[in-house]
């Protein structure tokens, strides 16, 4: 088979992959999140292989506690979560109420500076925009009932989760050597190579982040509760949990901190701890949590990242999103193979076929 050949085949099985992706994303996700489980707790039934376990029981250990541990932590903080939401929505239109007065004080000077013609188009620009950005919601809260939060995909993703997971635990070794065991013998070191890599990637991020992430969660949440903001608890775990994207998370938290502490305090030295809070998370997160727990062999850019959570989300929703880490880090390691492949090549140091 030519080397055209095989360039063809492979680029029409990522084709053929993309699309089966988009179809059947709906389905996918329990799937998705057994294996990206399976594939956070493998290391750790590995280690009690090693003490003499056996796999099935092992698997059956570490799964079990895992998902307990999950639903503990859902019911401990769900009431405190629920409770919070439910004070939020109810106070709304206080918080509306305050942050029109914070905000008339602006308006009427803009109306002092402005002549009537651009006060005008002022208010055309914001109808405009508004109208959009509530259609732009709107349409991403359709995607996500209809992607992830459906009821029917709930109750999936609930029971076939634990069961992909644990099947998978299972058998991970031997689903392994038997990829390998598929690999052109020539070609086998220099693919191995490159997984190994994207493991390390792989590993190295999703343990680090999550840990991030959990300490954000905590820190802000603690934080915003002790200078006393209304939901500091829900903000600042929400705010620990969306920064698995790099400083979109703090910029969101950030955003929606400020906006309660204005609607809710009355001097500024409030609305200062709570900016304070932020900073400090920030600067703890980036002097000491990222690079002690994710580190530079990483090897992902947060451009990269940002970009393909978001690439993902819009091509096949949710579990677009859990994919995207993984098909960014492939995607990564192939290019740089790629790359120091051509600078090895007799193409980039200009030599011809007939040179020895």
């Amino acid at each position: 088979m030519t080397p055209t050949w095989r360039l063809g085949i492979g680029i029409a099985a990522v084709a053929l992959l993309a699309t089966l992706l988009s179809q059947l994303s709906e389905i996918l996700l329990p799937f998705v999140a057994g294996m990206a489980v399976a594939y956070f707790l493998d290391p750790l039934a590995d280690r009690l292989e090693k003490w003499g376990c056996s796999r099935t029981i092992a698997t059956s250990l570490i799964t079990a506690a895992f998902f307990v541990l999950a639903v503990a932590i859902v019911v401990l903080l769900f009431p405190l979560l629920q409770a919070q939401t439910t004070n939020f929505l109810a106070r709304l239109p206080e918080y509306a109420s305050r942050l029109r007065e914070f905000a008339m004080p602006l308006l009427e000077r803009l109306e002092t500076d402005l002549t009537a013609a651009q006060m005008e188009e002022l208010g055309e620009a914001a109808r405009t925009y508004g109208a959009q950005a509530i259609g732009w919601i709107a349409e991403l809260l359709k995607r996500l009932w209809s992607g992830g939060v459906a009821l029917l995909q709930l109750l999936s993703l609930i029971v076939i989760t634990p069961l992909v997971t644990f099947y998978l635990i299972r058998d991970w070794d031997r689903i392994v050597a038997r990829i390998d065991a598929l690999l052109p013998r020539k070609a086998a070191p220099t693919i191995r190579a490159q997984f190994r890599e994207i493991d390390e990637i792989l590993a190295g991020f999703v343990h680090g982040q999550a840990s991030v992430c959990l300490i954000l969660g905590i820190l802000y949440a603690v934080g915003l509760t002790v200078v006393g903001l209304d939901f500091g608890l829900l903000i600042g775990l929400g705010t620990g949990l969306i920064s698995f994207v790099p400083y979109f998370g703090m910029l969101v938290g950030l955003a929606v901190g400020l906006g309660m502490a204005f609607a809710q305090f009355h001097d500024l030295l409030s609305v200062g701890l709570v900016a304070a809070v932020f900073a400090a998370g920030q600067i703890i997160e980036g002097q000491f949590l990222t690079p002690k727990l994710v580190g530079e062999r990483v090897r992902l850019h947060p451009a990269w990242v940002i970009f393909a959570l978001l690439a993902g989300g819009a091509l096949f929703g949710f579990t677009g999103v859990l994919l995207a880490i993984p098909v960014a880090a492939v995607i990564g390691v192939l290019v740089r193979f790629a790359i120091e492949s051509y600078t090895q090549s007799r193409l980039y140091r200009g030599e011809s076929d007939t040179e020895s």
